[in-house]
Parts: structure tokens; C-alpha cells; sequence
């Protein structure tokens, strides 16, 4: 069979084509595989290329070039966002990745409404996006993914986290006008990323999961602004991942009304079953990440192989991956799934 291009592959597993072999991908964003071997070795490390467009560009491809991931993907954190839209961030250090230290609204009754196109007046936003416009340019064989936080996770990141959750309920008319603005910006953003050249967009959205929302909830919430979202980025034509962290039994449902090309779940889900069930477009994931971390490349191998038998469909890290996972690991993982 013909040898497709990395991004051929991606793209062809996206429409659901014949390819020679599934893609081994990591996004970026709360998917970074930027981690210590990585940076160690290389010598560009974090947080530093988090604001430097260069080193943001060079990291990215150390990434690339060292996992055999077969994308490249920015940012390395799920802060941009937030910041730009007014929380204030610890950029963390070589080890820890970036955090919200202080949102700037306690509820979605106090919040303030920024002009739209917010969020890539960020310098960070700005290096994020001249970076996918000059490797999109440099790699053309190479999925540049463009990774935002999802709707949700971003609202929570700007208002009080607690209390959001709470006036999910309480506050309804409230949460969605602040949910339709953060939709707002963070589209405005992602179509940024795709009209430079990214090939595909990643959403992660951790606090959209069924064990914190329930069926009802994530219907109301999760789905339509993922929904939203992902729709505003087919305007442009570019695929979209949507990840949903956690147990999702009890919204198997409601994930059937996602929107986007392609769902990546959390490990303790298995996929293989979950594409039967609700045929998911296209499943991505899900090699434990607490096993990449922890155990010896022969276990990731052999986990490795059950995923292919599953035939799931892209195959990558279940979750964000910790800092400290061993490069070995990753490329135990990565040479799995290129040598079948």
C-alpha cells in the first residue's frame, strides 16, 4: 500500500479513507509533550518558550523530532486564553506547567465582556499563531494541530471555578450569555490558527465532563457550545478533535451529538467498545498516561498493541501527560503504532 504523508494520513483518517496505518499524533495544548527528556536534551526548555515565538517554534519541532508524534503541536499549556481574557497566570517552571493563579470575576453576574478578537491581541496568542503560519509553511507534509481550550474550562478559567459550577444551575441565564462570549473568543481565535495553516484543531475541555455536569447539564452546556464552536472552525474547513476528560457512561448520548471529526476520551474508557456503541466518527486515544509515565516501554508496547486491535481509529496519550514521562516511553508508544 501507498506510504502516506503524515498529514495525508491525519487528513484521510479525518474523512474516513482507506490509509495505510493509523496516525500517532499528541495535540498540544493540555496534550503537551514537551516534557523534561525532551527539553533536556535539547536544551530549549519551558517556560521560556512560552512567550517566545522562536523557541516556541524550535520546542515544537524538538518535540516532533524526538517523540515521533507525527504532528506538530502548540501551545504548550491551556492559559492562553484566560490570560487574555483577563485571569492572571503563573507560567510555571522546567517541571510544573502553567497555572491560574486569580481569576478576575467571582460569578457570571460580575463578569466584563471584552470586544471580540481579544484573546489574539495576547502576546503569547500572537506567537502561538505566527508559529503555526511559519511551520504549516516549513513542514507541509506535517499536521500543524492548533490546540484551544475548550468553552467550558475557559469560562471556569476566568470565573471563580466553584461558584461557575454552582451557577451552572443556579444562574442559567447568566452562564450562558458568559459561555456564548468565551465561544465567541476562543472562535475567533481558532479560525485565526486555521487561516494559518493549521491542518487541524484540538479542543480540550476537561471541566466539560458527564462526572462533574451530568446528562442534563452537558446537553445544555457541553454540547452546544462544543458544538458552537466546532462550527464556527468548519467555516474555514478544518477538521476539529473534541477531548472529554473522565467517565463518560452516563453521556454516551449526548457525545453522540458532538459535532467534530474526530472524539479522544480518557483512558478508563474503552474506546474500542464506545465506537460500537454511539459510531463515533473517528475515536482517538486513549494509552494511559499514568502507564506512560510510570511503566517500562514493554507494557506501553504491549498496551500499544491492544489499542490497534481495537482499531482505533488515531492513536494518542489518553489525557495531558505529565512533565516527567520518560522519553522512552513515548517513542515505545510512537514505534508501536509506526511499525505495524
Amino acid at each position: 500500500m501507498y506510504e502516506f504523508s503524515p498529514r495525508e494520513r491525519l487528513q484521510r483518517t479525518f474523512e474516513k479513507k482507506i490509509v495505510d496505518r493509523p496516525p500517532v499524533i499528541c495535540p498540544g495544548g493540555m496534550m503537551n509533550a514537551a516534557v523534561t527528556d525532551v527539553m533536556k536534551k535539547r536544551g530549549r526548555i519551558l517556560p521560556d518558550a512560552h512567550h517566545t515565538g522562536a523557541l516556541m517554534r524550535e520546542l515544537a519541532l524538538d518535540v516532533h523530532a524526538e517523540t515521533g508524534f507525527e504532528n506538530i503541536g502548540i501551545p504548550f499549556c491551556m492559559t492562553i486564553e484566560a490570560e487574555a481574557l483577563g485571569s492572571d497566570v503563573d507560567y510555571g517552571t522546567l517541571e510544573c506547567e502553567p497555572k491560574i493563579v486569580k481569576e478576575p470575576f467571582p460569578s457570571v453576574k460580575e463578569t466584563e465582556f471584552r470586544a471580540s478578537g481579544a484573546i489574539q491581541k495576547n502576546a503569547r496568542a500572537q506567537a502561538v499563531i505566527g508559529v503555526i503560519d511559519s511551520l504549516s509553511k516549513s513542514h507541509p507534509d506535517v499536521p500543524v494541530i492548533g490546540s484551544i481550550t475548550g468553552p467550558l474550562s475557559a469560562a471556569a478559567s476566568i470565573v471563580d471555578p466553584m461558584t461557575f459550577l454552582k451557577e451552572l444551575r443556579r444562574e442559567r441565564d447568566g452562564a450562558h450569555r458568559l459561555l456564548d462570549y468565551v465561544t465567541g473568543q476562543l472562535a475567533d481565535y481558532a479560525r485565526l490558527m486555521a487561516d494559518n495553516g493549521a491542518a487541524a484543531i484540538s479542543i480540550a475541555d476537561p471541566t466539560a465532563t458527564g462526572e462533574i455536569l451530568g446528562p442534563k447539564m452537558f446537553a445544555e452546556y457541553a454540547v452546544v457550545y462544543l458544538n458552537a464552536l466546532t462550527d464556527a472552525i468548519h467555516e474555514t474547513g478544518v477538521p476539529v478533535i473534541v477531548h472529554i476528560c473522565g467517565n463518560v457512561k452516563m453521556v454516551q448520548a449526548q457525545l453522540a451529538e458532538l459535532r467534530s471529526e474526530a472524539l479522544s476520551v480518557d483512558a478508563l474508557v474503552n474506546l474500542g467498545r464506545l465506537k460500537k456503541e454511539i459510531g463515533v466518527p473517528t475515536t482517538m486515544g486513549n494509552l494511559s498516561t499514568y502507564l506512560l509515565e510510570f511503566a517500562d516501554p514493554e507494557k506501553v508496547y504491549e498496551n500499544t498493541q491492544v489499542l490497534l486491535k481495537q482499531e482505533i481509529d488515531i492513536l494518542a496519550p489518553a489525557c495531558g501527560l505529565s512533565t516527567s514521562t520518560p522519553l522512552k516511553n513515548i517513542t515505545a508508544f510512537t514505534e508501536a503504532v509506526r511499525e505495524r
